[in-house]
């Protein structure tokens, strides 16, 4: 009829929607199927009837710490050496690592020194390469080295070298060395790789801006690649150390009247995440922090920031 306008090209747009969405959205669901068909295959989850060791975990096995020259690096490299496992020990003294090697030998256990500037790329790949060549590989990795910078953002304006530091050594040096051991892992389709992280992301802590955002890094890339890799039976754990007795916290002397944990207790710590393959490891007041800041995070934004003020920069 004249002047009435055709619906033609709206119902041929519908017949096309119809003809080709439908088989297109078959096809999605079924993707989305199989994939879920998959998921309880992929999850490591443990045996409720097995008893988790330390000494199950690592014996037999090659192990690499990060940090190993002294702290909570050296605690560890002790406990797992003495637990059976083929100790791998990086840091940047080959004196200290030496030392602890032989304390690791005189317990009857194995050590192998590999000196290493963690804030060196090419270093990195270099001793992953040598570590693959002499060992055959790692099947755990501890990314235990660290480095912790206490400074208030009003103090910071002209210290972007402080945030590359921590970003060098917290964030780009484990990346670098997860890239190069990880093919090995997917290849033998078996690995863990542990970060030691700091309670200091759950709380939100104040004055350390660079290296809370370097290990803020570290715990993103992980767990996005985390998805990637759990057909190849490869577990990330994350640890969020509390205030430990170390080195570390010695610039700051109020820190040394705070409640914080031995070297061997936080090994201890790391030690069970290892051995429990723990997603993530924590402690209660970390879980805590991290409840109230997902619940209310302006009353915690208030509670920091009367200890913000109740202790000066120095």
């Amino acid at each position: 009829m004249a002047g009435r306008p055709s619906n033609e090209p709206a119902q041929r747009r519908r017949g096309s929607a119809s003809a080709f969405g439908l088989p297109l959205l078959a096809k999605r669901a079924s993707a989305v199927a199989r994939a879920a068909r998959g998921v309880p295959a992929n999850l490591p989850l443990p045996n409720p009837l097995e008893r988790r060791t330390l000494e199950r975990a690592v014996s037999g096995r090659r192990v690499m710490i990060t940090g190993a020259s002294s702290g909570i690096g050296e605690a560890l490299a002790l406990q797992v050496g003495a637990a059976g496992a083929e100790v791998l020990l990086v840091a940047r003294t080959e004196e200290r690592l030496m030392a602890v090697a032989e304390s690791i030998g005189a317990d009857g256990g194995t050590a192998h020194v590999h000196p290493c500037d963690l804030t060196d790329l090419e270093a990195i790949e270099r001793i992953a390469a040598e570590v693959t060549e002499a060992h055959g590989g790692v099947d755990v990795l501890v990314n235990n080295a660290g480095r912790s910078i206490r400074r208030s953002v009003a103090q910071s304006s002209d210290r972007i070298h402080d945030y590359e530091r921590t970003i060098e050594l917290n964030y780009l040096g484990p990346v670098q060395l997860i890239l190069k051991l990880l093919p090995g892992m997917r290849e033998r389709r078996s690995g863990l790789i542990v970060n030691v992280s700091t309670m200091g992301l759950q709380v939100n802590t104040p004055r350390f801006s660079a290296y809370l955002g370097s290990k803020a890094a570290l715990d993103a890339f992980s767990r996005s690649i985390a998805s990637e890799i759990l057909e190849d039976r490869i577990a990330i754990s994350t640890v969020y150390m509390p205030l430990v007795r170390t080195p570390m916290i010695e610039p700051s002397a109020h820190y040394r009247d705070f409640p914080s944990l031995s070297a061997e207790e936080a090994a201890s710590m790391i030690a069970d995440a290892i051995a429990n393959r723990r997603k993530r490891a924590t402690t209660l007041a970390g879980r805590l922090a991290e409840a109230t800041y997902q619940t209310a995070p302006r009353v915690q934004d208030a509670i920091v920031n009367a200890g913000y003020k109740l202790f000066p920069d120095r």
